[in-house]
């Protein structure tokens, strides 16, 4: 049985650890899938480089308005997935042969399921058909998360042929209509770009909107907005998934006006990711999982085992790959200083969602301020009231600004409307810093007439705080 000084489960953030600090130390790195994790082969680079060729297609319908005809001719979608993924597929190969290689002599890779069966003891079944078990003094689980499928028939047991965020990148055509299964931010983002490619889509919904963890406003304002482009069903019941003779499928639902069956060509399934801690078995060595099968980690990143860390979707309340990154550094450095740790720092994390319109928010939304009882104030800018807005002939998109009335330090900001996730971050930099709203809106520049003056124009629009003379 091999020991380890270190021990690390997933190649998404977990793998930016060891460096040239750690050559001392014997380190083991455990991949079942692919180097580079989540983001990198089925989440936030692939998709968003889907995203950016969307843009360009959809753009005639936003030059309608600016008296501009213009039409998509084609979209070769096959040379597209070819592209992107022969980047993505490189730099996957790249990073497992780094650690595999001659460079970092001091790690061995793993590559095989790994399940705990001891305390800091860890069995891998490897993908050569072999098995091995070793252990380590220290372990990070930074395993992410997997899809998660809804128990209903057709689904639960296979027997519908359906895609997710993981397979439907890498289909070989763009289908003739897909049917899209949830209503968060994956969801949305497929909608939008299988949307832009002129295939129609069907987007079911199990709430009675989209994004239905953003601020009210904006997840209303996006509901309407994906209503003008495709077909959204809300308030239904998936009941089960059924083939047709000619190859497509048929989702069978309950709706508020009763049964309802929908065809289409392609089945996405985007109803959420569940964090790999219980497929890693980590109550086998002492880790503890809360009610969503998360692993438990306090402000150091460490659970309740002493030398076991966790990071990422395995862990955090917040999904998202810069916080992944964030938690990474804060675990190495508490690696290689267990006698002066740093805590993580979950105050203010943004997050966005690359549809059109784009959405970015950071902060608590107003509803989560009122069922609180935390006083507030706020200001709600329309891009159609700034420059930049009259130049887009812009209608309907905004941002959403929340303060405290007494110090008018920033509680929350939401963005509907273009470039969102950029036009955001000064506000992101107000509340990490502790920066006032009206101290930002008025202690520099604004460059004129740049979208930017979005929030120059929302945060002079605050009263005055009520605290400061």
């Amino acid at each position: 049985m091999q020991h380890f000084d270190l021990v690390i489960i997933g190649t998404g953030s977990g793998n930016s650890i060891p460096g040239p600090e750690f050559e001392d130390r014997s380190i083991a790195i455990v991949e079942d899938g692919a180097f580079g994790g989540t983001c990198l082969n089925v989440g936030c680079i692939p998709t968003k480089m889907f995203v950016h060729p969307a843009e360009l297609a959809d753009a005639a319908r936003h030059g309608r308005d600016l008296n501009v005809t213009a039409h998509l001719d084609a979209v070769d979608w096959p040379g597209m997935r070819d592209r992107i993924f022969g980047r993505i597929d490189a730099i996957e190969a790249g990073g497992r042969q780094y650690r595999k290689g001659d460079e970092t002599p001091n790690i061995t890779v793993f590559e095989g399921r790994g399940t705990f069966t001891g305390t800091k003891e860890l069995s891998i079944a490897l993908h050569d058909g072999s098995s091995t078990t070793i252990t380590g003094e220290a372990f990070v689980l930074a395993a992410g998360s997997s899809v998660s499928i809804p128990d209903v028939p057709g689904l639960g047991d296979g027997s519908v042929p359906f895609h997710t965020s993981d397979t439907v990148m890498r289909i070989d055509d763009l289908p003739e209509s897909v049917i899209i299964l949830g209503g968060g931010y994956v969801a949305a983002e497929f909608a939008h770009i299988f949307s832009s490619f002129g295939v129609p889509v069907t987007q079911i919904v199990r709430g009675s909107s989209l994004l239905r963890d953003h601020d009210h406003d904006i997840c209303q304002a996006f509901t309407a907005a994906a209503r003008e482009r495709y077909r959204v069903l809300t308030s239904t019941r998936l009941e089960a998934v059924k083939p047709l003779a000619d190859g497509r499928i048929s989702v069978h639902l309950h709706t508020t006006d009763g049964p309802l069956s929908v065809d289409g060509a392609l089945l996405l399934v985007a109803t959420g990711r569940t964090p790999n801690g219980a497929s890693l078995g980590v109550e086998a060595t002492g880790v503890t999982l809360d009610a969503r099968g998360r692993v438990v980690v306090d402000e150091y990143q460490q659970t309740v085992v002493d030398g076991i860390y966790a990071l990422g979707d395995i862990s955090t309340h917040f999904p998202l790959k810069h916080v992944a990154n964030h938690e990474a550094r804060v675990v190495r450095h508490n690696l290689l200083h267990p006698d002066d740790r740093i805590t993580s720092d979950h105050r203010f994390v943004p997050s966005a969602v690359f549809t059109d319109p784009q959405i970015a928010s950071v902060g608590r939304t107003e509803r989560s301020l009122e069922r609180a009882g935390i006083p507030y104030v706020k200001k709600i800018q329309q891009y159609g009231d700034i420059a930049a807005g009259w130049a887009r002939e812009d209608k309907g998109h905004f941002l959403k600004v929340l303060a405290d009335p007494e110090t008018g330090l920033l509680l929350g900001a939401h963005v509907i409307g273009p470039e969102a996730a950029t036009v955001i971050q000064p506000l992101i930099q107000a509340m990490h810093f502790g920066q006032t709203a009206h101290d930002v809106a008025k202690g520099q520049y604004w460059i004129h007439p740049a979208l930017s003056e979005l929030v120059e124009n929302a945060l002079l629009g605050l009263p005055a705080p009520t605290g400061r003379p």
